[in-house]
């Protein structure tokens, strides 16, 4: 039977949702022992698969897992705790790495009204990390080495407030409340980066950067998407999700159902599944959480 990759031989795995930055368009991951092929996904576009076997963790920075575990359906990381544990000790994020000699760039991300944070990602990535945790408009701050990119951001927490991390489900709930006009959109951002910018303690190995905000909104798909009322919780052995792409933001996949409901597939939680192809008109059949009404009613 074809993978939902479009391979007919093998065991292809999902290993995650990406996005391509110049072509802006969510990427699917897939992976066959030391193989890589990735997909890009347009909206309309109609997408059916059902998982098959266990959930296998994928292994951490491109190695298999050494104890071949298998690793719980609603986990969104993907990875067993001894992989998890490698992955991040060798993250920027992690802050073990001080030599890396790329020049990086500190942004502003807004995720819905006063839902800000402060993050720093290499040059050469682009916006990617911008469309990888859904950040509906983004200006940069400035641009400089890891370490003063590292002490700006430091810096922003302490003097300001600004947290560098939020947790998923609040950046999904807060997009019922997206203003209409890329203006409003992008004006907490726009005080904000006024406020950075004219810190005494920023550090002076980082180049200032005017602020341009990137609204990413019609990137994502959201104008005029209809209102999400579901989520996956979990893929489950045999399971089936089905349905049109509507939109996409983040790691989220949104799928106009062949009942007409409009159901959010995170694709964290499909990492490590062997998925075979499932006909695009299929009833979903795997656990679903109904998302909250009123505030959720103003999302997509």
């Amino acid at each position: 039977m074809d993978r939902m990759g479009g391979d007919t031989g093998g065991r292809w795995r999902f290993r995650g949702m990406g996005w391509d930055w110049e072509a802006a368009v969510p990427v699917l991951r897939w992976g066959r022992g030391a193989e890589r092929r990735d997909g890009g996904l347009g909206y309309g576009r109609e997408l059916g698969f059902r998982a098959v076997g266990a959930r296998e963790c994928q292994g951490a920075r491109g190695n298999a897992c050494p104890l071949g575990a298998v690793v719980p359906g609603r986990s969104t990381g993907g990875l067993c705790p001894e992989c998890a544990r490698l992955d991040r000790a060798h993250s920027v994020a992690a802050d073990t790495i001080a030599d890396d000699p790329r020049p990086y760039r500190v942004y502003l991300a807004w995720f819905g009204p006063g839902l800000v944070k402060v993050g720093i990602t290499a040059e050469e990535r682009g916006s990617a990390r911008l469309l990888e945790q859904g950040a509906v408009v983004f200006g940069w701050l400035g641009r400089g080495p890891l370490m003063a990119a590292r002490r700006t951001e430091e810096l922003l927490r302490a003097a300001l407030g600004v947290p560098d991390r939020i947790p998923y489900a609040q950046k999904r709930a807060v997009r019922a409340l997206l203003p209409s006009t890329v203006r409003e959109r992008a004006a907490e951002l726009d005080a904000l980066h006024a406020r950075a910018v004219v810190l005494d303690a920023l550090p002076e190995a980082l180049e200032r950067v005017p602020f341009r905000p990137a609204d990413q909104v019609a990137v994502f798909g959201l104008d005029g998407a209809p209102v999400a009322s579901a989520a996956v919780r979990e893929l489950v052995e045999g399971g089936t999700v089905a349905g049109r792409l509507v939109a996409a933001a983040g790691p989220d996949l949104h799928l106009a159902g062949a009942d007409g409901r409009i159901i959010v597939v995170d694709t964290r939680v499909m990492a490590g599944w062997e998925l075979v192809a499932a006909d695009p008109r299929d009833a979903v059949t795997v656990p679903l959480e109904e998302l909250p009404r009123g505030v959720q009613d103003g999302l997509f």
